[in-house]
Order: C-alpha cells, then structure tokens, then sequence
C-alpha cells in the first residue's frame, strides 16, 4: 500500500523549514521536493526526500507511484528580482511548476477518491496601483481590487491562483464523468521579514536589510524613499498562517485566495526604530527609481478581514513585538558570534 503523507515543495527555504518542524512535531509524515537537499538538521524529520525540479513531470509520477499524498504545501519558485532578469525561466518554474503540480493533485486525489489539499503561498506582489496617487487614495486593498501586477513575479502568482481555483471549483467542466480532486488554498503574504536568513536582494527587503546592516556597523542606504509605505509580515507569523489555513474547515472558507497583514510602517519608521537600538547606525535614502516603481505599485495596506473572518487569521507580531523582540535582537545575535 502506498504510504499517506504530507508534500512540501520548496522545503529548503525558511518557510519551509518552519512547516517541516512543525508538522514533523505534530506526527505527519512528511515528503519534501527541493532543488537542493535538505541541511542535516530537516533530513531527519522527513520520511523521503527528493532532489529535483517541479518541472520534472517523471519525478513527480514516482512520488505518485510510491505515496499517497493528502496535503500539498507548494512553497517553491523562482522570487521577484530574478525573476525580473529571467522573465521566462520564471513562467517556466512558477506557472508551469505550479501546473504540473495541480494536475499532481488532481491525480492523486482521484486515486484515492478525496481531495487533496493544496496550500499556495501568493503575493502582494500580485496587485498594481497604476500611481503613487491612486496608492495614496485607495486605503486597504481587497483581493479583488488592482490585480495588475508589473513584474513577471506578480502575473505568475496572480495567474496561478486563477489556475487554482480553476481546479478547485471549474476542473473539465464540460465533461460529464469529471470529479473535482483539488482542494485549493491560497494566501497573499504581504513582505516576510526574518530573522533567521540573510536577505537576497528582494524588493521588500530593505526592512531587513536596515537591521543586518546596523548590527553588523556598515553604513546603508535605502533603496526606497522615507515615505515607502507597504505591508509587512514576520517569518513566524507566515508559518502558522499556513497551518491555520490548512487546518480550516473548507465550509468556512469563501475565497480562493486571502490577503494578509500585519503591520505597514514607512521606510523612515522602519529606520528609526533600527537607529533606536543601533545608535551608531548610519542609515540614509538613495533610491532606486526602477525598483521604488515597483513598491510604488503595491499597495500601502490590504484588506484582510476574510482571512481573520473565515479560518480566524490573526498574527502575532505587530510592528512593535516584529522589530523589538524578534527581529533586532536575534539579528544583533547573529553578529555577536
């Protein structure tokens, strides 16, 4: 008999590594994808571990011959500046990938006739304002409101949380036979903020990049302006989302996809509170027009009344808890060694 498990791609990311302990604690049984191998700490919790692709159709046929999979949490892709030098490698890895997956799903829970649940981290880079005065204007954002990404990150996100809940709700409508097998779940985080991995360049990482740059004492300059206002998560907070999201009953659920937030402070708030613990912190403004562009497309704050509403999303981290008891600290730690 094949064995029931959960699947997590994208698993040697930090939020992977979150969902890995997690769920290992609680006794799932846990595959996991990567295009690495899992560090020598994950290794163990997990009961299989494949190196490879999501784009590798055959990989994904020999999980489906050896086990039976119930829970999909599908964290991998390619993230938003990279994606903006290789625009197609993007749309091969994040919607192809992705649809690979679904189709994944789908078999899956046609072989054991339930449906299979996936779990699909999006963005707020979903949205585009068409103006830094159409952003001044539009206050908290719906999930249905300015979904006019301007990068190639956002329209595969956007594209493929329409192809979920394709699946999850239209799946070969016009045939007579079909049953429906995936039980799609989406999330639109807001920028994650961590403590734990380095930043990699990406658009909303100027929060974290303040801090290691303080704690390390090398002067920074902001990509950003001071008034740069979007919505922020920290790392712990997007783990639990997911479980909590996961864990929902589907006749609660209204929606495909969710926002989320926690906090949206501006740059300059940011920064004052990095110089609050950092005193000898040197912090300034130098922007970077194409990249402020994009921030500029985003919205200030978002809606996430449904999410609270329907599976009772509420984070743990405000701004103040974020910067002062997680971040600073465990970042100024890391330093010190």
């Amino acid at each position: 008999m094949r064995k029931e498990v959960v699947l997590i791609t994208g698993a040697g990311g930090e939020i992977g590594h979150g969902l890995v302990t997690r769920l290992a604690a609680s006794g799932s049984p846990i595959i996991t994808l990567d295009l690495s191998p899992l560090d020598a700490s994950l290794a163990p919790l997990v009961r299989r571990e494949f190196t490879g692709s999501i784009t590798d159709v055959n990989l994904l046929d020999r999980m489906l011959a050896e086990f039976e999979v119930e829970r999909i949490f599908h964290l991998a892709a390619l993230l938003s500046t990279r994606s903006e030098f290789t625009p197609v490698t993007a749309h091969h890895v994040n919607v192809e990938g992705t649809l690979n997956l679904l189709e994944f799903a789908q078999h899956e829970g046609e072989s054991h006739g339930r449906p299979v649940l996936f779990i699909y981290p999006s963005s707020v880079a979903a949205y585009g304002l068409p103006s830094l005065e159409a952003k001044m204007r539009a206050g908290s954002v719906t999930e249905d409101q300015f979904a006019l990404p301007t990068t190639m990150y956002g329209c595969n996100k956007l594209y493929c949380e329409q192809l979920g809940h394709y699946y999850a709700h239209h799946y070969k409508q016009l045939s007579a036979d079909t049953i429906r097998r995936v039980d799609f779940r989406c999330v639109r985080f807001p920028g994650l903020i961590s403590a734990m991995t380095l930043p990699s360049g990406g658009t909303s990482d100027y929060a974290s990049e303040m801090i290691h740059a303080a704690a390390k004492g090398e002067p920074y300059d902001s990509f950003v302006r001071p008034d740069t206002r979007i919505p922020f998560m920290a790392m712990p907070d997007g783990v639990d989302t997911l479980i909590r999201l996961a864990a929902a009953p589907r006749e609660r659920l209204t929606r495909s996809a969710y926002n989320l937030t926690a906090f949206n402070p501006s740059a300059a708030e940011i920064r004052d509170v990095v110089v609050a613990a950092f005193p000898e912190a040197a912090i300034g403004f130098k922007v970077d027009e194409k990249r402020q562009g994009i921030v500029d497309s985003w919205p200030a704050a978002v809606d996430d009344s449904a999410a609270r509403h329907d599976w009772g999303f509420e984070p743990q981290y405000d701004f103040d808890r974020a910067f002062r008891a997680y971040l600073i600290p465990t970042i100024r730690e890391r330093y010190r060694r």
